[in-house]
């Protein structure tokens, strides 16, 4: 064996070690960190219960009453019970279904158990290609049937764009009085740096759509009034920790995946740093070389394409609380995040479930919820799994007339 392959597999089981500690090591710095060597684990503490099948999920999110709602990329939202009975919900607006495109988040505003606000994020056709629209609507169900009602736009990109990596998702703050949105540089990466352009931003909102007096630049015109942070490439994953601090990951170019502290007017660097290269090839300049910029938390080459994010409340696994779960693309699988003292991460769990996964949500019992990307696609419950004799998670279905489309 090679010193090369020594200092590596030395290197992989130190890291591996060092993952079963939530605190980090002495002297870790934030964003110094890789994660994208150290490999899935072999076994799984859970078992996974097919419930639905699906078209292109994208996002889902929990009613209070426990039932979910799906986003279908083509541009279809569906109701579910936790046994897969399925309802179509009309009232969808047209989407731009092309690429990485189409009806993307649904979220669930705080408050009115009775007739909750839905908010959705979608791309809706414009000048040959797409704008990254944010609109909102009651959830009616009635008699059978399902529909979004009284449907509001919020916020419409300007111009349109004909790339993907738009971004879309949405995040409510601890107070429920503000709205967060996330949206990708649409494949224009030097416009992540531009002030007056929506691209590459998270903007923050009140639940109208209108600019909070108390964002970074409140007093600018136009898109500035609403930015809250600057300079991210395709950011999929937001969501608030128990302690109200926000995290989001984003999917780098060729390396360099980013879990990212979104600290109050900050600038992440996106196209001039990032930990990697283009696809071509070329360099990108690492974050240590622009300490204006702020580096990730974490990251990973090889990369992980990060999807999701959600963090874990629940009494089924006791051990994940206040963890961060990120669904991985390439990963084909599930991340755990586990958090030190000084908002330190470090990855203490990764495991394959055989297949893409865009979302990941908990529902009120506790359970983690996961939809897997691409047609015919499964919606998955994971539970704790009390026998790691195997070594792999048992696969359960739902009664036979699971709903499928």
């Amino acid at each position: 064996m090679t010193a090369a392959i020594l200092f590596r597999a030395a290197r992989i089981a130190s890291a591996s070690l060092a993952c079963l500690l939530i605190v980090p090591s002495p002297g870790y710095a934030e964003g110094s960190y890789n994660e994208g060597e150290i490999p899935a684990q072999a076994s799984t503490p859970f078992n996974i219960q097919r419930i639905a099948r699906l078209d292109r999920p994208w996002a889902m999110a929990f009613l209070p009453d426990g039932r979910l709602l799906v986003t279908e990329k083509p541009g279809r939202m569906v109701l579910l019970a936790q046994s897969g009975a399925r309802m179509d919900v009309q009232g969808i607006p047209a989407v731009y279904d092309h690429g990485q495109n189409g009806l993307l988040d649904v979220a669930v505003a705080p408050g009115s158990a009775t007739s909750p606000w839905i908010y959705l994020t979608y791309v809706s056709p414009e000048d040959g290609g797409g704008a990254l629209t944010l609109a909102r609507a009651h959830l009616s169900v009635l008699n059978g049937s399902a529909r979004l009602e009284d449907l509001s736009l919020l916020w419409r990109q300007h111009p349109a764009s004909r790339g993907g990596q738009p971004g879309g998702v949405l995040a409510f703050d601890m107070s429920g009085q503000h709205v967060f949105l996330t949206i990708g540089d649409r494949m224009e990466p030097d416009s992540a740096q531009d002030p007056g352009a929506a691209r590459g931003k998270i903007l923050r909102m009140h639940l109208d759509g209108s600019a909070p007096a108390d964002n970074p630049w409140a007093s600018a015109a136009g898109i500035r009034a609403l930015t809250w942070t600057t300079g991210h490439r395709n950011p999929y994953g937001l969501a608030f920790a128990a302690d109200g601090t926000l995290w989001e990951d984003e999917m780098g170019p060729k390396g360099g995946d980013e879990l990212n502290r979104i600290i109050r007017g900050k600038n992440y660097g996106w196209p001039v740093v990032s930990n990697g290269d283009n696809y071509d090839g070329t360099p990108i300049p690492r974050h240590s070389t622009h300490p204006e910029f702020q580096a990730p938390t974490l990251y990973w080459t090889p990369v992980i394409a990060p999807s999701s994010l959600a963090f874990y409340h629940g009494t089924l696994f006791p051990g994940w609380q206040g963890s961060a779960l990120i669904g991985g693309l390439v990963a084909r699988g599930l991340v755990r995040i586990g958090f030190g003292p000084g908002h330190a991460a470090r990855q203490v769990g990764r495991w394959s479930l055989g297949a893409r996964i865009r979302d990941i949500a908990i529902s009120p019992d506790g359970a983690i919820w996961a939809i897997e990307d691409g047609p015919d696609a499964s919606l998955l419950r994971l539970t704790p799994r009390h026998s790691e004799a195997s070594g792999r998670p048992s696969v359960t279905h739902a009664h036979p007339d699971a709903a499928r489309r």
